[in-house]
């Protein structure tokens, strides 16, 4: 992988992980467009550690309340007393299903399921839940009056994103919408319940990438037998460097600071609707080059 691959997938995740628009299909989109290898899902994973990184930032305030309320109330014996402690716990409790999840079918997510053809289909299908929500959706509650029942209900919307083309994003704020949230607050808890996962994710992909790259043997001799299997042909992913793995990630924290603040902006008196076009669009496009043979799936 060069650096100019890296850098151009960095700005496509720091774009798309807060958008509604899915940014596993993008990164996986771009470079079959481009005449890219498919970077792999391990990769995605590490560089949506940039993006964390953009949350943790860009939320810092926020963050330290929510752990000092959380421990203190532990100490007090009254974990759900006050606002930030319970949005702490809702975060921490919202992560559980796509833990959960992410475990049982890591080996489908990271090749069946991330055919083009799956992606399409997730494109479309999400874009018109999320358009049914935005049309019957209260809009009214604030980040404020979240439960930990609602932490859980939108913890396992996220899981749903662990099908590529869904969108962890988009899934969320679906989930949140559909609970009757305002949608800047919906979206500011979908980034806050984005932290603990995709950092878990990133950082368990880093160390297998770093460790692959010191038993290189080992590891083609792995995915010529995952090739071998009838599986998705893992050989033709892309094998990143380490610089390539730090440009990705730099640039998708910078790209990922600007999203947040573009999309928060926008929800203040927008609705997600371009969004729900665009991914239609996006999907029924990448159907036709699909059936036309211009993509391979």
């Amino acid at each position: 992988m060069s650096l100019l691959e890296a850098a151009v997938l960095g700005v496509v995740q720091g774009l798309t992980e807060f958008l509604p628009i899915s940014s596993t299909a993008h990164l996986r989109i771009v470079p079959a467009l481009l005449g890219w290898k498919d970077p792999g899902a391990a990769y995605s994973a590490v560089i949506q550690l940039g993006t964390v990184a953009a949350v943790l930032v860009y939320f810092a305030k926020d963050i330290g309340k929510l752990w000092l309320a959380f421990f203190a109330g532990l100490k007090a014996r009254a974990p759900f007393a006050t606002v930030e402690s319970r949005l702490a716990w809702c975060v921490g409790l919202g992560t559980l299903p796509i833990g959960v999840c992410g475990l049982a079918f890591k080996k489908s997510i990271e090749t069946s399921f991330r055919s083009l053809y799956v992606m399409a289909i997730s494109l479309m299908v999400l874009a018109v839940i999320l358009a049914v929500v935005e049309k019957v959706a209260a809009h009214q509650r604030r980040i404020e009056d979240i439960t930990v029942k609602d932490g859980l209900i939108i913890g396992m919307w996220q899981a749903v994103a662990l099908i590529p083309g869904s969108s962890r994003s988009g899934t969320t704020l679906t989930g949140a919408l559909s609970l009757g949230f305002k949608r800047e607050d919906a979206a500011r808890f979908s980034f806050l319940l984005s932290i603990p996962a995709t950092t878990l994710a990133g950082v368990s992909e880093l160390y297998g990438l770093l460790k692959a790259q010191k038993h290189p043997a080992q590891v083609e001799q792995a995915l010529t037998a995952v090739a071998e299997s009838g599986v998705k042909d893992a050989l033709g992913y892309s094998h990143p460097s380490t610089l390539a793995l730090i440009v990705g990630t730099v640039v998708s924290f910078v790209a990922g600071w600007l999203a947040i603040a573009g999309l928060l902006r926008l929800l203040r008196t927008r609705s997600t609707m371009p969004f729900v076009i665009y991914r239609l669009v996006l999907g029924a496009l990448l159907l036709v080059l699909l059936q036309r043979g211009v993509l391979q799936p």
